[in-house]
């Protein structure tokens, strides 16, 4: 039989998620991963197919099942253990595979676990091909291999090591240049993958290194999204260490957040702003940013005289739009940095080697120096319960409820743009969890951005919704 999707189960281009044991079961792992093996070679794809897990509790199981599903399907699987997400898209690529799983959540609580699917080329399925193995699931069941003919499990211990080595090889970075700046930098990595990969690339790059939450054994001390409000302790240690930053990661290490010297968080939209104004800087291009990334990139790739292009939420959407656009630079305004010199996907590592060459082109000034001269906006991003089906009516009392002037874009939700007064107002449904996002931004202090999601919150309620 077809596989059946539980209700609980998010799906979407950023691949099934839901929480263990209830949406998401070790069953429907197995089934799914069987499912993709049979799709890739539907497609003609040969060579193995990579996986690797972040560090959740539930990484072992879930792995162990892709494995077993894959393997049932006569495919070769290559296991890489707990690694970075972005490490398992690289090894994916150098080994020519037929594709790849990463078993992760990202920044989604400890509960949760997911399997995003990914391309040889160490890309996630774009929206097209997502939507083709989607229909595969509905009406196809997987091809079985049969008893003596099933492949064996291979171990890769090294992957991890060889990203540390591409991301020191990276032409904007020099490398010489940060180690004779001598940067203390703290670093966060909430004991998820990170952990194992993050300290020897600082410390290659010459950085006194003082670091909270490295043991990988999954268990989150705090919220393990990167948002300000989550890093108070990195805070406190990059105040009292002195360090020139504070790094944080979420627990795949696909997404960065800083914090300046003095403790303050920056905002993960600051990270592509600076990874940005790094690469631009070097090697002017096009730039692309998702629909809820801060107008901050915006003037950052005006100043380099450079075009940045809009994409909907979510990696794959961002990703294949730079591969059509040739982009230099680009990601998500949650602190995700997609530098295709070294592939197209989100990068944690890519992010913190360009912050710290963004703190090596002046090694005399501060972050919050070198911040403070950006225009100053206030992002404020809330989640509401929301029924989707009456999302299409929502949007249309917004338009109507809403200030006036203001341009539309459908692409992704809907998105109103204030041009002359530097506001925008996003409210989309989210891909990752049950909730619709609003997210608004205004010049500092930010009154405006908090007006116009509190007009929105009040319009939603109006229209039925929550």
């Amino acid at each position: 039989m077809p596989i059946r999707l539980p209700s609980g189960l998010m799906v979407g281009v950023s691949g099934f998620r839901g929480r263990v044991s209830e949406a998401f079961t070790p069953e429907l792992a197995a089934g799914l991963a069987a499912a993709y093996g049979t799709f890739l070679a539907e497609e003609g794809r040969s060579g193995p197919v990579v996986v690797g897990r972040d560090s959740r509790t539930s990484g072992p199981m879930l792995a162990a099942a892709a494995a077993a599903g894959l393997v049932s399907a006569g495919r070769r699987v290559v296991d890489l253990g707990v690694v970075p997400t972005p490490t398992v898209l690289l090894a994916a690529a150098d080994a020519e595979a037929a594709g790849a799983v990463a078993v992760t959540a990202s920044h989604n609580p400890a509960e949760w676990n997911a399997f995003k699917f990914a391309t040889g080329q160490g890309a996630f399925l774009s929206p097209e091909r997502m939507e083709r193995f989607l229909a595969f699931l509905a009406e196809r069941n997987p091809v079985r291999a049969a008893w003596d003919a099933l492949p064996e499990v291979e171990r890769d211990d090294g992957a991890g090591r060889r990203h540390v080595e591409r991301v020191l090889a990276l032409p904007q970075l020099d490398v010489e240049q940060v180690r004779r700046a001598g940067l203390r930098i703290a670093l966060d990595c909430v004991h998820g993958a990170g952990g194992v990969v993050l300290p020897e690339l600082l410390k290659r790059l010459g950085c006194d290194v003082r670091a909270i939450g490295l043991e990988p054994h999954g268990r989150f001390p705090r919220d393990p999204e990167p948002t300000a409000q989550n890093l108070g302790d990195l805070a406190e240690l990059t105040a009292s260490s002195e360090a020139a930053a504070g790094l944080a990661v979420d627990p795949d290490a696909d997404r960065l957040s800083l914090v300046d010297e003095t403790g303050r968080p920056l905002g993960e939209d600051m990270t592509l702003a600076l990874a940005a104004d790094v690469v631009l800087r070097r090697s002017p291009g096009i730039v692309v940013a998702n629909l809820s990334t801060s107008r901050v990139v915006d003037d950052v790739a005006r100043a380099h005289g450079c075009p940045l292009l809009r994409a909907p939420v979510g990696e794959a959407n961002v990703a294949w739009r730079m591969r059509r656009e040739g982009a230099i630079v680009g990601g998500e305004g949650n602190g995700g940095v997609i530098l295709p010199a070294l592939h197209f996907t989100r990068d944690a590592l890519v992010g913190a080697a360009l912050a710290l060459q963004f703190l090596a082109d002046e090694p005399g000034a501060a972050l919050s120096e070198r911040v403070g001269r950006l225009p100053a906006y206030a992002i404020v991003k809330r989640k509401a319960p929301f029924p989707r089906e009456a999302l299409p009516a929502a949007f249309e009392a917004l338009l109507r409820d809403m200030p006036s002037g203001g341009e539309s874009n459908h692409e992704d939700g809907l998105r109103i743009d204030w041009t002359e007064r530097r506001e925008w107002l996003h409210v989309r449904p989210s891909g990752t969890e049950p909730v619709v996002r609003l997210i608004a931004e205004s010049p500092a202090p930010g009154e405006g951005a908090r007006e116009l999601v509190a007009q929105a919150e009040g319009v939603l309620r109006r229209s039925g919704g929550g």
